[in-house]
């Protein structure tokens, strides 16, 4: 007769989302995840999780770039079909968006991608030869 397994109980996607947003710990969702603007804590100063399984790359740089450059066309259109300001003035604004919105979204996808990243233990992929 097969025993059950014991399956650890995650916590719902939500709450992991949102503990990477702000930049928590994917494990206990309290302690802090990064010691500078993008550098990662060696571990949890909560409950001591070690982040060297952490290895983002760069997601986040992709999908910062991806959804900031449609918010930013999208409103720069939307701004020239309704507005029709001059050039300088979507050069001015549009340029501003394009220096700003990246810096202020970039640690939040880290972190999310880092969170997820623990919560589905993604790890760099083997050959079956190497097992």
């Amino acid at each position: 007769m097969n025993e059950p397994q014991s399956h650890k109980v995650h916590p719902p996607l939500g709450a992991t989302v949102w503990a990477g947003m702000c930049g928590r710990c994917p494990s206990c969702h309290k302690g802090k995840m990064f010691d500078g603007y993008l550098t990662l804590a060696p571990a949890c100063n909560v409950c001591g999780l070690n982040y060297d399984f952490a290895d983002s790359g760069d997601g986040p740089a992709i999908f910062v770039m991806l959804f900031t450059g449609f918010i930013i066309v999208g409103a720069a259109l939307y701004v020239e079909a309704v507005y029709q300001p001059p050039y300088w003035v979507h050069a001015l604004a549009w340029g501003t968006a394009a220096l700003i919105l990246p810096l202020l979204l970039l640690r939040s996808f880290k972190g999310v991608l880092i969170a997820l990243q623990f919560r589905n233990k993604a790890e760099e992929g083997k050959l079956v030869s190497d097992r």
